[in-house]
């Protein structure tokens, strides 16, 4: 059983790709450095914003297993974009690569907007926090 629990009160919104809150129980945080669309050679792949979440993405769940966990363990993801205005015009497809990736069970979540990142070629950067039982 996950030490991650999610809640989402009928009194707000229906989250779509996030929870509203999530309690923990386990006993080892994983904190996931930001990750972007860097290769194994350490260059930025892909030219679209699309892509490069794949790539990120494909990248935090890469140092989440090592860190011996799994996607259902997330309980903070926070995605930092270049352009939200795409990210948002993108938001059904990068669902999709979520569910793909990570499956069905989302953590609490936050995009913030800014205006690059420390690879000026990367268009998005991911980041978390894990909780292993």
């Amino acid at each position: 059983m996950s030490p991650v629990h999610r809640i989402n009160p009928v009194d707000l919104a229906p989250p779509t790709g996030f929870s509203h809150a999530v309690t923990v129980t386990g006993s080892q945080l994983v904190f996931l450095a930001g990750q972007t669309a860097l290769d194994e050679r350490g260059k930025i792949v892909g030219d679209c914003l699309t892509d490069q979440f794949a790539t990120a993405l494909a990248n935090l769940l890469t140092a989440l297993r090592a860190a011996g966990g799994a996607p259902t363990d997330l309980a903070r993801v926070t995605v930092y974009a270049t352009d939200v205005a795409d990210y948002r015009k993108n938001a059904a497809e990068l669902g999709r690569t979520w569910r793909q990736l990570a499956g069905r069970d989302y953590p609490a979540m936050a995009v913030v907007g800014i205006s690059r990142l420390w690879d000026e070629q990367a268009l998005v950067e991911i980041d978390g926090v894990a909780v292993l039982p």
